[in-house]
């Protein structure tokens, strides 16, 4: 099993926002996690980095997540506990009001494979060379498309496609989806929407399924975002299992 991941501020921002990381666990069980911050006076960077910092340092303090049910319980535990920090970290300082992050997880262990997400930062596995997302992006233009008021062609190109529905530190309590996935894939790939939003499926696919190696290819796709314009942060985390 090879993984890696890489964040870059992309041509246009001044400072990044996402934070990433792989941790792997005294079993090996493996957690990936991207965060997309938002908020004014560096208030995306510190929220990203406080919700990735926790959630990392939790997982590596566990020795194992156990079961999937406990799993599952301990994702949200987690992600829950970072965004109670988050919230009083606005409480205390006022200056950093309206912070906050989105939040995307893969938790890989030898018998299940968990994704959990928050906002609009993408989870997809890979199979066969192909990407399938696995989580749905919690944004107003979604909700859009699934009520029928939109087109995904409307959509993609729409003025308010970036209005978050639910976000890491917004309120109080906060609701993570979570996915249970079959193991039997190729890889794990998350990304913030800096990657969405330059690239197609298909771009992202020919990289992953090139013969450089895995930092190569993590590379590769930033400088693709950034010659497109690299109009955001970029960040991607990606698990290549043994073929």
């Amino acid at each position: 099993m090879e993984y890696s991941y890489l964040t870059d501020p992309g041509k246009v921002r001044d400072h990044n926002e996402d934070s990433v990381t792989i941790v792997k666990n005294s079993s090996g069980e493996i957690l990936m996690a991207v965060a997309d911050g938002m908020g004014g006076h560096k208030g995306g960077e510190i929220a990203s980095s406080i919700a990735i910092t926790n959630i990392g340092k939790r997982f590596m303090a566990t020795s194992t997540v156990g079961n999937k049910e406990d799993a599952i319980a301990f994702i949200k535990e987690i992600v829950s506990e970072a965004n109670m920090m988050l919230y009083k970290y606005t409480t205390d300082n006022p200056d950093s009001a309206g912070m906050g992050t989105t939040i995307v997880l893969a938790l890989l262990t030898k018998d299940f494979l968990l994704f959990g997400n928050i906002g609009d930062s993408s989870g997809f596995v890979i199979k066969n060379d192909k990407l399938y997302k696995i989580t749905s992006d919690h944004t107003l233009v979604n909700l859009l498309v699934k009520s029928g008021e939109l087109s995904q062609e409307e959509a993609k190109n729409h003025p308010r496609k970036n209005v978050l529905m639910r976000a890491l530190g917004a309120n109080m309590n906060v609701e993570m989806d979570i996915f249970d996935v079959e193991t039997d894939i190729d890889g794990i790939f998350l990304c913030s929407d800096g990657l969405t939003n330059m690239l197609e499926s298909e771009q992202v696919e020919k990289v992953l399924a090139s013969d450089l190696s895995i930092d190569d290819k993590l590379q590769k796709l930033i400088l693709k975002c950034n010659n497109r314009g690299g109009t955001d942060n970029i960040s991607v985390a990606y698990l290549k299992k043994e073929a």
